[in-house]
């Protein structure tokens, strides 16, 4: 199979790291040979052809061409005669317009990148007319919850010929993280420099802070179950001061302080209520909010840990008692792990299956 991984950050580095780790076992285990013929970022694409040891140097080749994501991906998919997979994982909306002619010229895309599948419809529905006339696969099991069956579990649910009635949860682990530790003894600006310093925040922590990437999680699980929902339907309360909205992100981050007031009202009101803070997401019949908001003492959500994403399906057959998928929902390895898995889903459609020796 051939590899190709744009977007060499957090979580392309840890996806990078944890193929060659893989790789002794997929060969041995599964006959599964895993050729990662290149690497991009924004700028440079770093290919085999320049320098053989692309797959053995820890952080790629040290020979570079100016990107041409086209061009990267023909490269990637070679002649045809193997099988192809791009793993998107950028936070870019220029390359999720890419998809649909990576799927139509029959390339398989696995991804965190939540663009894609919660931006605008008639793109998410031209991505979709793709992969259906050539065969292609997308999996994006990344994008909501980072490691947990999340996305596959509603799918599961719903080709079996289950109906989502509702959805309520905390999907982003960067918030829960930040609401588990926000007690008041440090500010909530310097919480959230050490969520973005290990990769628990996206590159700009803004879409986490004002609730937009939340918004796209929900966004995404609603069209999974055949909602024609878009991110200007759902409400969200952003966190974010309105002074620093359309900074810079090196702005905003130097005046993160400008935070910390409104915070501490919020945690004060919580408190005085005799309840916690926590970020929740609700979809119901349609209607999507996101926002902060005060929940008791004795709610499954305030007993939460670390980075922990709690999600409760309520569905026809799961009626009585909500289906709850709960875990850690931030970091780039769980993240990671979860496009691995997409991309092993893929070898396994191609017929890929445990060696009998």
């Amino acid at each position: 199979m051939h590899v190709g991984v744009v977007g060499p950050g957090k979580v392309g580095s840890a996806l990078l790291n944890q193929l060659r780790g893989a790789a002794p076992r997929l060969r041995r285990d599964f006959n599964l040979e895993l050729s990662l013929r290149g690497v991009s970022d924004s700028r440079h694409m770093w290919l085999d052809c320049d320098d053989d040891a692309l797959n053995a140097r820890q952080h790629g080749a040290q020979t570079w061409r100016p990107v041409e994501l086209d061009e990267f991906a023909a490269y990637v998919a070679g002649d045809g005669s193997h099988v192809a997979i791009l793993a998107d994982c950028s936070a870019s909306d220029r390359v999720a317009d890419h998809y649909a002619g990576w799927l139509g010229a029959g390339i398989h895309v696995v991804t965190p990148n939540k663009r894609a599948a919660s931006g605008p419809l008639e793109r998410w529905r031209q991505i979709g007319a793709a992969a259906e006339a050539s065969g292609a696969h997308l999996y994006y099991e990344g994008t909501v919850g980072a490691g947990l069956p999340v996305v596959q579990t509603l799918r599961d649910m719903i080709d079996t010929g289950d109906e989502l009635t509702a959805v309520e949860g905390m999907l982003s682990g960067t918030l829960a993280w930040l609401f588990n530790r926000f007690d008041g003894s440090v500010p909530f600006s310097a919480l959230v420099r050490e969520a973005h310093a290990m990769g628990y925040t996206e590159p700009d922590p803004r879409d986490d802070l004002s609730g937009m990437d939340v918004a796209r999680k929900v966004v995404i699980l609603a069209r999974e179950a055949g909602l024609a929902l878009s991110l200007e339907d759902v409400a969200v309360r952003s966190l974010i001061p309105a002074e620093l909205a359309e900074a810079s992100r090196e702005a905003f981050m130097d005046q993160l302080a400008l935070m910390d007031a409104p915070m501490a009202t919020l945690l004060a009101d919580a408190r005085s209520a005799g309840g916690v803070l926590r970020h929740v997401a609700r979809l119901d019949g349609g209607r999507a909010s996101v926002g902060v908001q005060v929940v008791e003492a004795d709610h499954a959500f305030a007993h939460s840990k670390l980075t922990d994403n709690v999600l409760r399906f309520a569905t026809r057959r799961y009626c009585d008692n909500a289906l709850v998928v709960q875990g850690p929902g931030a970091g780039p390895e769980v993240t990671a792990a979860a496009v691995f898995t997409d991309l092993l889903r893929v070898a396994g459609a191609m017929g890929v299956k445990r060696c009998a020796c």
